[in-house]
């Protein structure tokens, strides 16, 4: 479209000169643009990662005991309504705690931890230039006169 109409314009101011001589040169003007562009890389570090494992822990028979004489105590005088109900609710409560309070229970726990890599994509941003084409100038003279055009192609 522009080389086009170029031509046609210096194609109708040729006509019009007839036999004059017409000089017409043409300029792309161009400008810096900065944009903002994406960058993404990747980032390691290393960490620590726990290990998990399963533990056996014995029990607190004595402390099962006291808890199970407690709640065995109160349970018998509530239920049997005097203090000999409260001793054997206290001494079948202690029984029934220590022997619970004595079983091994397994937990799992942390047994350690290992040294791992772990990478990561990480987006930053950064400021590039590039040349962008901004307009074209035509200028010509025709019968002394100096002519200018700009537009854009």
């Amino acid at each position: 479209m522009f080389k086009l109409s170029a031509a046609i314009l210096l194609a109708g101011a040729t006509a019009a000169t007839a036999g004059s001589t017409v000089t017409a040169t043409i300029t792309h003007k161009y400008e810096n643009v900065w944009n903002e562009v994406p960058v993404t890389s990747k980032q390691c570090y290393n960490t620590e990662v726990p290990v998990y494992g399963t533990v056996k822990r014995r029990g607190n028979a004595a402390e099962g005991a006291l808890l199970g004489m407690i709640i065995g105590g109160v349970s018998g005088k509530v239920i049997g309504g005097n203090d000999k109900g409260a001793a054997g609710g206290a001494i079948i409560g202690g029984l029934i705690g220590a022997d619970r309070g004595s079983k091994t229970k397994s937990e799992t726990v942390v047994t350690g931890y290992r040294n791992e890599r772990v990478c990561d994509d990480v987006t930053t941003w950064e400021s590039r230039s590039e040349r962008m084409y901004s307009h074209s100038i035509i200028k010509w003279t025709q019968d002394g006169v100096k002519h200018r055009l700009e537009f854009q192609r």
